[in-house]
């Protein structure tokens, strides 16, 4: 078991003169089956390809690019595990200092705040350092260097988090503009969106045996004109408000996304098309979600859960602390939060691992020689989801006018935590492990629907897999302002509270709830976060510490409210905090340590 290349000196030791496909990262190379470009990798490396991997290029030499010399089917661009203006700024536009994906913790590109900016300026301010790591921008600047570099390339693709929410137009919050498909700015080729195993299997096959590309799921292509109408699989094409159109009209901004969210459940979606220039956008449906058995292959390939020696020399990468010894149980999430971009890429059909393979995920950490003993986290994008889906929805699709937990769980929905319970007893039996934690959120209001199971799951969870804290999301107290976020009532939060605290009476625990809330969402005014305060303090009895500023991540419900300044689904003006100080001020209110409520 060996790491993909990312040296000249590593393809020699392989005895290969070129590689079939070469992915380009914004982040470390960790070999984790946590990291997107990894898996991609170990995917296609599985079924056969030459693999390489460059991370985090040196944009202003071409001695990064070229290491690998050129590939024989495709170049695969991604920014990282994080949209690169989220990773490089605060939600405040502030350049941020530290990057746990970077060797080091810091990142050595300077740049100006973007609220400096003048329109048309470049985004980041180039100084003579010895080595950029993540670019503003990275799938764009990376795809200009690629095209420096080797003039008539073979394809790029863009793929990772994103491409895939910058697919269509979209507001772009660090220019407060109207930004079109990040496809035609980079000049690529194809962009691949979602979880992209499937479609780059596919996509690499395709090319190896020179077939035509355009038909495969997943996939988002440029055209010169609308799709065949004559084509059976492209006739129910869509059309999307053109880019220029919704870049004027804020409501036409609203057609469209709202056009584009109906069309991402694989089961239903038709193919978009939207005008973006002279030029069509084409967006083929979404992939289908893997099945437990692919799923099984993907977690089991054999990732050397660690940095790649060529980066580790510059520096220890913080996120390797926590997925070094961490599993993944399943993707997707059907909470539809609107502030939450799992939807457009992940999706919300949830598909589980099975038991068999995550426990022989749990049995291979346990031989690493730096194992201490400790899973520090079970779970997923929610980590109670696991084994809890709707049967109707693997097989027909999501319910295009019912969400599956807002605003009350539906009916249909088999709540029942019983599965996950038994894992989590499994994993606690094995050999040489002392504790196993889940550090993924967990959706309280889910284990009080499940009247079954749901006592038992969060004894269980109390009594073993707490890490003195439990995390949970309830963003918000007010009742308007948690419709707009598409979160539970405040009153599903009291109750949970008081289960959990009665648990740790029973068991003797000093364990706590970490909350998260968020300041600033659409809708949110200061008075609100002065009711969430005093909410906190009177029933929490806390000082919150977890307080995140709204970040405006293209493609969500909420950024599409921010920049509008209307609810997308009464259609009513809606109050947006625009003023940086006076979000910091929300935030500030939250955490500030007055008043304090005695007993």
């Amino acid at each position: 078991m060996m790491f993909l290349p990312t040296t000249r000196e590593e393809l020699q030791s392989l005895g290969w003169k070129t590689l079939d496909i070469i992915l380009i990262t914004g982040d470390a190379y960790i070999d984790s089956s946590y990291i997107g470009v990894a898996v991609i990798g170990r995917v296609l490396a599985d079924a056969g390809y030459r693999v390489g991997v460059i991370a985090q290029p040196d944009i202003h030499s071409d001695s990064d690019i070229r290491r690998l010399g050129e590939p024989e089917l495709f170049w695969g661009v991604t920014s990282g595990c994080v949209d690169s203006m989220i990773s490089n700024y605060t939600p405040t536009r502030k350049p941020r200092n530290k990057d746990d994906l970077t060797p080091g913790g810091m990142d050595t590109v300077r740049r100006r705040s973007p609220d400096t900016l003048r329109p048309g300026s470049p985004d980041t301010l180039r100084l003579s350092l010895p080595k950029s790591k993540r670019p503003d921008r990275a799938v764009i600047v990376y795809t200009n260097v690629i095209k420096r570099c080797f003039k008539h390339t073979k394809p790029i693709v863009l793929g990772g988090i994103e491409a895939s929410l910058r697919r269509i137009s979209h507001y772009d919050y660090w220019s407060d503009s109207v930004k079109r498909s990040v496809l035609f700015d980079a000049k690529a080729d194809v962009l691949v969106y979602g979880m992209g195993e499937k479609t780059v299997l596919e996509l690499a096959a395709k090319l190896r045996n020179h077939q035509e590309i355009k038909d495969i799921r997943g996939l988002c292509y440029i055209s010169a004109n609308l799709p065949d109408s004559n084509s059976e699989s492209e006739k129910d094409c869509i059309e999307l408000p053109p880019h220029e159109t919704v870049c004027r009209d804020k409501k036409k901004f609203i057609e469209m996304f709202q056009l584009f969210y109906e069309n991402t459940d694989p089961f239903t979606a038709k193919p978009l098309c939207q005008k973006q220039d002279t030029r069509w956008l084409i967006q083929n449906p979404p992939q289908f979600p893997p099945s437990t058995q692919e799923l099984d292959s993907y977690y089991e390939l054999p990732y050397k859960r660690d940095v790649h020696p060529f980066y580790k020399k510059d520096g220890e990468v913080r996120a390797l602390e926590t997925l070094k010894f961490s599993i993944t149980t399943h993707r997707g999430c059907y909470g539809e939060c609107r502030f939450c971009a799992i939807t457009v890429h992940q999706g919300r059909t949830v598909t589980e691992r099975s038991e068999a393979s995550v426990l022989r995920e749990a049995a291979l950490i346990t031989q690493s020689p730096d194992f201490k003993g400790y899973i520090h986290d079970v779970g997923g994008p929610t980590a109670n989801m696991y084994g809890m889906e709707c049967e109707k929805k693997k097989t027909q699709g999501a319910c295009q006018h019912r969400h599956c937990l807002f605003p009350s769980p539906c009916k249909h929905l088999p709540i029942n935590h019983s599965r996950q319970l038994r894992l989590l007893r499994q994993l606690r039996n094995l050999p040489k492990i002392k504790k196993v934690f889940i550090a993924s959120g967990i959706r309280h209001d889910l284990v009080l629907h499940d009247k079954a199971f749901g006592p038992a799951y969060l004894e269980e969870v109390v009594r073993h897999h707490v890490s003195g804290q439990m995390k949970i999301a309830p963003e918000h107290c007010e009742d308007r302002i948690l419709n707009l976020m598409g979160k539970p009532g405040a009153a599903a939060l009291r109750k949970f509270k008081a289960h959990f605290d009665r648990l740790n009476r029973k068991f003797g625990k000093q364990q706590f709830l970490t909350y998260y809330f968020m300041a600033a969402h659409p809708g949110c005014t200061f008075d609100d976060m002065s009711a969430l305060k005093k909410f906190a303090q009177q029933e929490l009895r806390l000082y919150p510490e977890q307080v995140q500023i709204f970040t405006p991540s293209p493609s969500t419900f909420s950024t599409l409210m921010y920049y509008t300044e209307i609810d997308p689904f009464s259609g009513l003006s809606l109050f947006a905090e625009k003023d940086n100080n006076k979000k910091e001020k929300q935030k500030n209110l939250l955490k500030a340590k007055k008043l304090r409520i005695e007993n």
